[in-house]
């Protein structure tokens, strides 16, 4: 079988080409970039909102163990003092 493909730096170009979309594919047009660059900027808010909540669960819930902890020793310091 042989190999039809051009080795890297053949008449400067790689075995992709020049960078051009796969076959049967076009590039982007400005519409297209902006709609994913839209789409990227939704999915980092998406993310950042996400993080926050998750922040504030972990926050609450580590002040709830703390004041559950706090309650339940609140007799031995009072034996310590």
């Amino acid at each position: 079988m042989q190999n039809d493909q051009r080795p890297f730096g053949e008449a400067g170009q790689s075995r992709l080409g020049r960078g051009d979309a796969p076959a049967g594919r076009s590039r982007p047009g400005p519409l297209g970039k902006l709609l994913a660059a839209m789409a990227w900027a939704l999915l980092l808010v998406v993310a950042f909102t996400f993080s926050l909540v998750l922040f504030a669960v972990l926050v609450v819930a580590g002040l709830l163990v703390w004041a559950y902890l706090w309650w339940k020793t609140r007799a031995l310091r009072k034996q310590m003092r």
